[in-house]
């Protein structure tokens, strides 16, 4: 690929990486050897000035790209006026406007109120901590594969042991772990509401459990959506039982599914909505927006934090907002998966196509699994593929139980001739890919 020549080089990859393993906790793990310099929109370049094309989106948070101008000009006008203050102790504008918009948007049924965090393992804690103060309860229903965080109440969620929960040991509980009804698990909605019967029968009295997490469509599981139904049922399983439904849209949420929020496609309204990621275009911001009474479950004080809905991460959020409206993210979420789905099945005819396996989502939040010669999982085909993209100026993502699913995270804004280019890079290592024997 050409190199960017407005770009001089700060230094090469190599000294960054010395740089980095000297000084980087080695639990710091990196998908790609690759170091950042500068990037717009679709487009990033590295410290070398070679050109890629960003198929990562920062793990789903740039919806509308990097640097977007609308959000760096709102950012600009914040910064010109504090770039700090902690809501706890002084509140301010920019904070109220994207609590405003969420409650006007977030599919939440009757009066909604939020709380602004840094992260989506944050904001999860804290939904946590609601369910609890507004049940009474502790005990916590997750999913098999879903992903809720890192951080020790989030990691008890997350249903993946390695190489997350590794040497931990006991993590806050109680939480059970169920299968996720999917075409791709071969779970079916009955199959994983017998679970739930069989867990109240054996395991767990209803009575001691607070909440249900589920993601409707699971990110780090690779894209695995669950049914309408199955959320239909959900919803009418902690209504007959006093549990709060808390959708983690911290992937799925801002367009990224053709709607706003995934759960949408279901017509169901959770009790709490968990948001990260996209909300804040680049800067650290997420939020978790509910029911009036469940977000006034806990006494003033008992929610907050130094930097949550930090001023300068809150204006990015209201030009997010602004490019959401303005630019129709929501159809083009949709025009831009018809257009990945085209290219896949485009792909599985040419020379090595056959590594291509099930396409996976819902909008723009596409996925695509490599196999072996046999249909299993091929998560070396998967490594080889990456590096190979990499080499010729694409950067993708890896996911799935079985790290063999590429998650397609470019922005919604992406223009569609870059598109068309991804695949075409894409299409041209498939026979070097198929070459690799597991």
């Amino acid at each position: 690929m050409p190199r960017d020549e407005n770009t001089k080089p700060a230094q090469d990859s190599t000294q960054m990486r010395e740089r980095a393993i000297a000084s980087v906790s080695a639990g710091v793990r990196n998908v790609h050897p690759v170091y950042l310099d500068r990037a717009l929109n679709a487009e990033a370049w590295d410290v070398e000035g070679k050109r890629y094309i960003d198929f990562i989106g920062g793990i789903g948070v740039l919806t509308v790209g990097h640097r977007n101008p609308v959000v760096m000009e709102r950012v600009a006008a914040q910064c010109e006026r504090f770039t700090h203050s902690c809501y706890n102790a002084l509140p301010h504008e920019p904070y109220v406007a994207v609590t405003e918009w969420l409650a006007a948007n977030c599919p939440i049924e009757g009066p909604a109120k939020s709380m602004l965090t840094n992260s989506g393992a944050e904001a999860m804690e804290n939904a946590l901590k609601l369910a609890r103060a507004f049940t009474g309860r502790t005990g916590v229903i997750a999913f098999e594969g879903g992903f809720h965080g890192r951080t020790l109440a989030t990691l008890a969620l997350t249903g993946k042991t390695k190489p997350y929960k590794t040497g931990l040991g006991p993590l806050p509980g109680p939480v059970w772990h169920l299968p996720y009804p999917c075409p791709e698990t071969g779970v079916s909605d009955d199959d994983a509401m017998a679970a739930i019967a069989k867990l109240f029968a054996v395991s767990a009295d209803p009575a001691s459990v607070g909440a249900v997490v589920i993601e409707p469509v699971q990110g780090e599981g690779g894209f695995r959506a669950a049914d309408g139904a199955f959320l239909v049922a959900l919803r009418r399983l902690c209504d007959e039982n006093g549990m709060v439904l808390i959708a983690d849209e911290i992937q799925s949420g801002f367009a990224r599914t053709g709607k706003m929020f995934a759960i949408e496609h279901a017509g169901v309204a959770p009790d709490i909505l968990v948001m990260g990621k996209g909300i804040g275009g680049g800067f650290p911001l997420a939020a978790i927006t509910g029911a009036e009474d469940v977000m006034n479950a806990l006494a003033p004080g008992g929610l907050g934090g130094t930097y949550s809905g930090n001023p300068v991460a809150c204006a990015a959020a209201t030009g997010v907002f602004e490019v959401l409206e303005a630019d129709k993210l929501t159809a083009r979420a949709k025009q831009l998966g018809e257009k990945y789905a085209t290219h896949i099945a485009w792909l599985r005819d040419l020379p090595g196509g056959h590594v291509i396996g099930n396409m996976r989502g819902i909008g723009a939040m596409r996925a695509f699994e490599l196999i072996a010669d046999d249909g299993k999982p091929s998560p070396e085909r998967l490594q080889c593929l990456l590096q190979l993209a990499r080499d010729n100026g694409l950067l993708l993502m890896p996911s799935g139980e079985h790290a063999n699913v590429v998650r397609l995270l470019a922005p919604l804004t992406i223009p569609f001739d870059q598109v068309d280019e991804a695949f075409a890079i894409i299409a041209k290592q498939l026979p070097k890919v198929a070459d690799i024997r597991d």
